[in-house]
C-alpha cells in the first residue's frame, strides 16, 4: 500500500498593498494578529512577520520629551488598552455595589 503525501496547497505571495492594510487593521482597530487573520484568512504568524516589518520601516517618534521606537508606542499601546480594560470593569462593579447598597431595605428585614 502506498502512502500518499499531500500536496501543500500553493499560495500566491500577497501584495504589499494588502499586507500594509492588514498590519493598519491590528495597529487600528486593537484586536490581536490572530483575530484579525482569521478574519482575512491568512495565518497569524505572516501577519505577525508583517507588522514587525511595518513598524521596523517607521521612524522613531518623540513622545514627551522621549524618543520611541513604533515597536515601544505599540507595547505602551498595548499596555494602556488592558489598563482602560481593567478600569472599565472595575467601574461597572462599583455601579453594581452603589445600586445595591442604594436600595431600601424590604419592610419585614427592619
Amino acid at each position: 500500500m502506498k502512502l500518499m503525501k499531500k500536496k501543500a496547497a500553493y499560495h500566491k505571495p500577497y501584495e504589499e498593498d494588502y499586507k500594509r492594510q492588514a498590519v493598519e487593521l491590528v495597529i487600528t482597530s486593537g484586536r490581536t494578529c490572530e483575530q484579525v487573520a482569521r478574519e482575512l484568512g491568512c495565518s497569524a504568524y505572516s501577519l505577525h512577520l508583517w507588522k514587525k516589518q511595518y513598524l521596523a520601516q517607521m521612524a522613531p517618534v518623540e513622545v514627551d520629551g522621549r524618543t520611541m521606537s513604533p515597536e515601544d508606542l505599540e507595547r505602551e499601546n498595548r499596555a494602556l488598552r488592558k489598563q482602560v480594560q481593567y478600569l472599565e470593569r472595575q467601574r461597572e462593579i462599583l455601579k453594581k455595589a452603589i445600586s445595591i447598597l442604594g436600595e431600601e431595605p424590604n419592610p419585614g428585614m427592619r
